[in-house]
């Protein structure tokens, strides 16, 4: 019994401590390059289905502290000209002065002002987003997907966020309703 006692002690003390390097610390470039990282939209076409898309240029990092949400931020720059509905006639129109206004405001910008933690791997973050030359207040509903060691010798750490906004506060011409937004995200500690 004893060295069943000894066994057991060891294997919960090594998966506590596999766990505890789940999360490091540190900053956090988002893997852009590798296409680990998304930043998505979706809205109600005239109501009868979801018209998806995305942006497929952007670039940014988080600070990433699992035991202090006070060291915990993220900045996203987004490149709005390389917006992708999978239909190029339609993207012309989204990069249009009714739309998007991809001449006059060719990059959005998301920057944090607070993360808090609710436990099982949730959270929620809060920050500035500047879509179209405005900037408005926005929270996202985080999920922590994981984080470790990956097979290349670095440390990766991934979040999922989740937004509703609605254009016209940011001065979108065209009334297409309301939009969420999906930044899926895995960042590789610097």
């Amino acid at each position: 019994m004893k060295k069943f006692m000894q066994i057991a002690c060891s294997a919960i003390l090594m998966s506590a401590l596999s766990q505890a390097s789940l999360a490091a610390a540190g900053t956090y470039a988002i893997d852009t390059k590798g296409a680990h990282a998304f930043v998505q939209f979706r809205y109600k076409h005239l109501g009868y289905s979801w018209l998806y898309g995305r942006f497929n240029k952007f670039d940014g990092e988080f600070t990433y502290d699992p035991k202090d949400d006070s060291k915990n931020s993220v900045t996203v720059t987004v490149d709005v000209t390389s917006v992708d509905s999978n239909h190029a006639e339609r993207d012309k129109h989204f990069r249009s002065g009714k739309y998007l206004n991809t001449d006059k405001h060719s990059q959005a910008k998301f920057v944090s002002t607070k993360y808090k933690s609710l436990g099982d791997n949730k959270a929620t973050l809060t920050g500035n987003l500047t879509l179209m030359g405005v900037t408005k207040p926005v929270t996202l509903d985080v999920d922590v997907i994981g984080g470790g060691d990956d097979p290349w010798g670095g440390v990766r750490q991934g979040f999922e966020g989740r937004t509703t906004i609605n254009p016209a506060d940011f001065g979108m011409k065209a009334d297409i309703g309301k939009v969420e937004l999906v930044w899926s995200v895995e960042g590789i500690l610097k």
